[in-house]
């Protein structure tokens, strides 16, 4: 039997909202991005505060704005209480053996 592979490029269908559950690794990811979103919040104001043309200093106010926006969004991702959140989510029967049991 030969198997015929599709040289079609997979489409990936974005995730509608976040995972409720954040991993270590995602935390990892979460403070890099928060980090640059307030490094380019901070910049951005500093330069529309030197900028001398009232275009510019709009144009980086706006998009300064805009990564304030961004980091406020990610923190709001942060405030979620992993524990109980992992308590709600049903797990594989193989998950609850490797768990310890209390006596």
């Amino acid at each position: 039997m030969q198997t015929i592979m599709s040289s079609a490029p997979l489409k990936q269908v974005p995730i509608p909202e976040p995972p409720r559950v954040i991993t270590t690794k995602d935390m990892s990811y979460i403070k890099d991005a928060l980090s640059w979103e307030l490094d380019a919040f901070k910049k951005l104001h500093a330069f529309a505060q030197m900028a001398t043309d009232p275009e510019a200093k709009q144009c980086l106010d706006k998009v300064g704005r805009m990564h304030q926006m961004h980091y406020q969004k990610l923190l709001t991702h942060l405030q979620n209480n992993n524990a109980t959140i992992m308590s709600t989510i049903p797990q594989t029967q193989s998950q609850q053996q490797q768990q310890p049991q209390m006596q």
